[in-house]
């Protein structure tokens, strides 16, 4: 087989391959046998029939066509390997000669890695943010842990701000009731401005069994977007009672006996998120040095496809939530066009960064042990919370496991950077990031892994606590808690993964 390479691009070739007829002959018995199985002829039973009726009655075109078509694959890949270029995607393939006998040719035009040298990467340096915990940050923490302790009393007065509403609403436009936007017995934060426009204000100063109409928009149903008349009715006020930070409240809220050890706690844990964004930050940006120092071309078709990809997960992300892409874009305050082109930038520095994290791991001579990916599976399959041997057999069965292999590989080359780069923080203080790592895993358990190069980020989420309010109270509903606000012994740390 002979194999010529036509660069038509930096990151796009040519393969022109030519091969002896003789080296089809495998796949031509092959597809006799396997016609043979097909066709049904007088006298032969299936699978028996000769080579020289086959061609009498299919023809021996139809024949070539199966030989050809099946070994295709074969020998893309050995021509591939034979030029030893790193392809992306599919190619596209197209016989250019075929003639019995004698010679069978095709071309493929494939887009490629560029080839590139990944420059001496010792001596960068990167600076952190501080992996300071403020007594600020502490008080806030447990102020929001009071908050999912709260209580509701019912009180006597008209309606403030902070208070807990219990109400009626009814919305009409042009007299009639829209029944998808009406509800009873509602209850309402009072100032959470999270329902329909006007309420909040509506509200204010009404009493049990008063009433006020406004206008407002109604944000969703089939008539979202639309003005309607709004009767809010208050049935009662509820106020939210906070437990007083004692070493009562210590002992309802975590394992701790004293306000004083839960609060050294919080400190600690928020003091564990703080170090582990701190390696979270030193990857990012130990890879946004590297990459500043190398200049490559990206083949178009590739990065299109990651600005589909990114744009493909952001609507199911919004469709989850509930959310369309422009409310999305109302609340980042951004224009389509400002989207598109923040999208097209992470793209691109996304499919540089695998390509520059790929070529280092081939310089450095990285590889995969059996025990880095068991390690990885294991890792993925408590996040995802399935069983690691469960999620082994989907990987393999979905022939994912070449992409599980490249993932932990460029995690390794990122590490290797991270390793040759002084890290600094905002203070001037150089962190020791192997020590940190360390600590980290020792005391948690965990293990801090290292960003992936697409750039994609998964965000841990913790479930709200539920909690029971003292006798003939009701526990109080925020609107949000934080993710760092669980210091009982059966809470979670929560870590943002940027990969």
């Amino acid at each position: 087989m002979k194999t010529d390479v036509e660069e038509l691009t930096p990151t796009r070739v040519k393969l022109t391959v030519e091969v002896p007829f003789d080296e089809l002959k495998p796949n031509l018995d092959k597809a006799y046998k396997e016609i043979s199985q097909q066709v049904r002829i007088k006298g032969f039973r299936p699978g028996k029939v000769p080579a020289p009726l086959i061609d009498k009655y299919v023809g021996r075109g139809a024949v070539l066509q199966e030989a050809v078509n099946d070994a295709l694959p074969e020998l893309y890949g050995r021509a591939v390997e034979e030029s030893e270029i790193f392809v992306l995607g599919q190619p596209e393939v197209e016989v250019t000669e075929l003639e019995d006998g004698t010679q069978f040719a095709f071309t493929a035009e494939v887009d490629i890695r560029p080839k590139f040298e990944v420059p001496d990467y010792d001596g960068l340096e990167v600076v952190v943010d501080d992996a300071e915990v403020t007594d600020e940050q502490v008080d806030e923490t447990i102020d929001n842990l009071r908050e999912r302790f709260a209580s509701l009393t019912n009180a006597e007065r008209a309606v403030e701000e902070g208070d807990f509403a219990t109400v009626d609403l009814v919305a009409r436009i042009d007299g009639e009731e829209i029944e998808d936007a009406s509800t009873s017995g509602y209850s309402y934060e009072v100032g959470s401005k999270s329902a329909v426009e006007g309420l909040d204000e509506a509200l204010i100063g009404l009493a049990a069994g008063e009433d006020k109409t406004f206008t407002g928009t109604l944000a969703g149903g089939e008539h979202a977007g639309e003005e309607a008349e709004i009767t809010v009715t208050v049935q009662g006020v509820k106020v939210k009672n906070l437990p007083d930070l004692d070493d009562e409240f210590a002992q309802l809220a975590s394992e701790f006996d004293t306000i004083g050890e839960l609060r050294d706690d919080v400190r600690s844990r928020l003091g564990r998120q703080v170090k582990m964004q701190q390696l979270s930050d030193a990857r990012d940006k130990a890879l946004e040095a590297l990459l500043e120092k190398v200049e490559i071309p990206l083949p178009d078709k590739v990065v299109e496809e990651e600005i589909g990809r990114r744009n493909q997960q952001l609507e199911q992300q919004l469709q989850m939530a509930g959310m369309t892409k422009d409310d999305y874009l109302s609340g980042e305050e951004k224009t389509a066009e400002e989207f598109d082109t923040e999208v097209a930038d992470a793209a691109r520095l996304a499919v540089k960064g695998g390509f520059v994290l790929d070529q280092l791991a081939v310089q450095e001579e990285l590889n995969v042990e059996n025990e880095e990916l068991s390690e990885y599976v294991v890792t993925q399959a408590m996040q995802m919370g399935v069983q690691p041997q469960q999620l082994a057999e989907y990987l393999t069965q979905n022939n994912q496991l070449p992409a599980i292999v490249s993932e932990v590989l460029r995690s390794k080359a990122l590490n290797l950077v991270v390793e040759h780069v002084t890290v600094k923080d905002e203070s001037g203080n150089e962190i020791d990031v192997e020590a940190v790592q360390r600590e980290l895993n020792g005391e948690t358990g965990e293990t801090v892994q290292a960003e992936d190069a697409d750039g994609a980020q998964d965000t841990d989420g913790t479930e709200d606590a539920e909690t029971a309010g003292d006798a003939g109270e009701e526990p109080a509903q925020t609107a949000e808690d934080s993710a760092a606000e669980a210091p009982a012994a059966d809470a979670k740390d929560a870590q943002d993964k940027d990969s």
